[in-house]
């Protein structure tokens, strides 16, 4: 069984890696030609996907350069010598960065957020230092510009009335439409599970559609699952989840999956592995009668990992069962919670009887 999923987990990844080869390929058709050195020269150091992201947001900057530079628009893009990168001054970036609030391309309008911003300008930093560093170009004009500083958004989760009120009307069907209840009694435990699933572990939503039937182990109440960043780990499950999905689990042994499709664990009304977009159709469903908050799968998420720090305080444990390579990103995420708990303890300790 584990040499199976691996050797589909490895096949899955190989294909992955093939379409981003090509993509990448077809991008740097269309880059300044020192721009391969600088794709080889990272190589080492990230990974396949940042390298595609960094493609794209440098295609846009040379763009820009193209459309706004007057003494580069008869150049092609391609052609651009890595001396440009020398006549790039502090306020090109500056214009650049207002560049990206609005633009249009080929009939499409283009908008960035300071986060967008950000990370376009990330892309663009990373080439200047790489050439800086090799002693290719004499200075590294983008360090003087800072990254447009991003506003962190309130985390938005439900609070324990709205789980319990989600998974009461997933279950009963109240508040359905005449259409969606059509379906709702074919449906109604493997909802049940994948929510109450989602809830109790935290997982995250490609981590739910991806597991198979052979990644649950009630003896040990836990779950295999494929992590961000291709490695697995062991989810444990409390009382909960283990009662819905031993209730999904006897009404999906009546069901025949379609080929290629016996092994997965959630499957959807036409009997194939059920996707991602389903699942966020499926959270929507239920929780749009229950809060005014946009609530997504990742929103559970969130929801878990809030509803975890609180029971323990444990900030290390938060980022180990959600996952997080990075403990900082668990802290900006639960920041909120951690200020609630320091003014708790403003009065725990008595200096006079």
């Amino acid at each position: 069984m584990g040499t199976s999923r691996e050797a589909k987990t490895e096949k899955y990844a190989r294909a992955q890696e093939i379409r981003n080869t090509r993509k990448m390929r077809e991008i740097l058709e269309g880059l300044p030609r020192f721009c391969r050195q600088y794709f080889r020269g990272i190589e080492e150091t990230t990974g396949a996907r940042t390298r595609l992201a960094y493609a794209y947001d440098l295609r846009v900057f040379f763009e820009f350069l193209q459309n706004e530079n007057s003494s580069l628009k008869g150049q092609e893009i391609r052609d651009y010598p890595l001396g440009i990168l020398e006549q790039i001054g502090k306020e090109d970036i500056e214009e650049y960065l207002e560049y990206l609030s609005y633009y249009e391309k080929d009939g499409q309008i283009f908008t960035n957020d300071a986060r967008g911003k950000a990370r376009k300008l990330s892309a663009v930093r990373s080439m200047f230092k790489y050439f800086y560093t090799s002693e290719l170009i004499s200075r590294d004009v983008t360090a003087l510009v800072p990254l447009p500083k991003l506003h962190e958004k309130p985390i938005i989760r439900l609070d324990s009335e709205e789980v319990e009120t989600m998974l009461d009307k997933a279950d009963s069907g109240a508040d359905l439409t005449k259409a969606q209840l059509r379906f709702h009694e074919k449906t109604r435990l493997r909802d049940v599970a994948i929510l109450t699933l989602l809830l109790g572990t935290g997982i995250r939503v490609s981590e739910c559609v991806g597991l198979d039937l052979d990644d649950i182990d009630f003896k040990e109440k836990g779950l295999r699952v494929h992590r961000k960043g291709g490695y697995e780990a062991i989810v444990y499950f409390g009382d909960e989840v283990e009662e819905a999905l031993q209730d999904y689990l006897e009404a999906r042994r009546q069901i025949l999956p379609k080929e290629g499709h016996e092994k997965a664990l959630f499957l959807s009304l036409q009997n194939r592995r059920i996707t991602v977009r389903a699942v966020e159709n499926l959270v929507k469903k239920y929780t749009r009668t229950v809060t005014g908050k946009n609530i997504t799968p990742h929103k559970l998420r969130s929801t878990y990992g809030t509803s975890l720090y609180r029971e323990t305080g444990d900030i290390y444990l938060v980022a180990d069962v959600l996952g997080h390579k990075d403990i900082n990103t668990t802290r900006r995420h639960y920041a909120a919670i951690e200020e609630d708990r320091r003014r708790m303890a403003a009065n725990k300790v008595t200096l006079r009887e």
